[in-house]
């Protein structure tokens, strides 16, 4: 498992300028079932993304299609993790 931190390294009227892309990048992984979350950090100045991946390189290869990556408009740092606690989805 993966958390993506994006951090913005370009004004936010840029970076919105490219959100409807970057929208529908997300939603090409979350169809996929690669992202599990995501959501932008407050105040704006970035996002998360908790994605599960079989590797960094997955990982990497993934980010490197979003429109905030290849215009340069966002940092990310990622960081993998073994999640060994969490709450079970329970039926109502």
């Amino acid at each position: 498992m993966y958390l993506i931190m994006l951090q913005y390294i370009r004004p936010v009227a840029a970076v919105e300028h490219y959100m409807e892309a970057h929208t529908a990048f997300l939603q090409k992984y979350y169809e996929n079932g690669r992202f599990i979350l995501s959501g932008r950090r407050k105040p704006k100045s970035g996002s998360l993304i908790l994605c599960n991946a079989s590797s960094r390189k997955e990982v990497e290869e993934i980010m490197s299609e979003d429109p905030l990556e290849k215009y340069q408009l966002a940092m990310y740092e990622i960081i993998e993790f073994e999640p060994t606690k969490y709450v079970s989805k329970t039926e109502k």
